[in-house]
């Protein structure tokens, strides 16, 4: 099914973000905590707190195998879908985040209308 975002601008330049030893920061949008990590020369965005037990993911870390890795059980997310890596059935909340010319968006699913599918 084809997803509708609305991107919108989270920051000028990626040295805006204030990134942890472990490349991961936090920022605040529409009051929800979020995290952004840098990894591999990419932005990527995902929920601040685990799935599983709620531990705050800007404690974990990356993996070699593009893991985000949750710091109190060591369950792993793919850092690109939110997919659990890790066998235990999770999912993590991820958004597409974007680098363009005046600055770095990060796209917000539209809801709404029949079935969600019309904005």
């Amino acid at each position: 099914m084809f997803k509708k975002y609305t991107w919108y601008k989270i920051a000028e330049h990626v040295n805006e973000f204030e990134f942890a030893k472990n490349n991961i920061a936090v920022i605040e949008f529409e009051n929800k905590k979020i995290c952004i990590a840098q990894h591999k020369d990419s932005l990527f965005a995902f929920a601040f707190r685990c799935p599983h037990a709620g531990a705050p993911l800007c404690n974990g870390f990356i993996d070699a195998m593009n893991n985000v890795v949750c710091p109190f059980h060591g369950y792993r997310y793919d850092i690109k879908n939110g997919r659990n890596t890790s066998g235990e059935g999770y999912y993590l909340k991820t958004w597409p985040i974007e680098t363009r010319g005046d600055g770095i968006f990060i796209g917000i699913e539209e809801k709404g209308g029949l079935f969600g599918l019309f904005k």
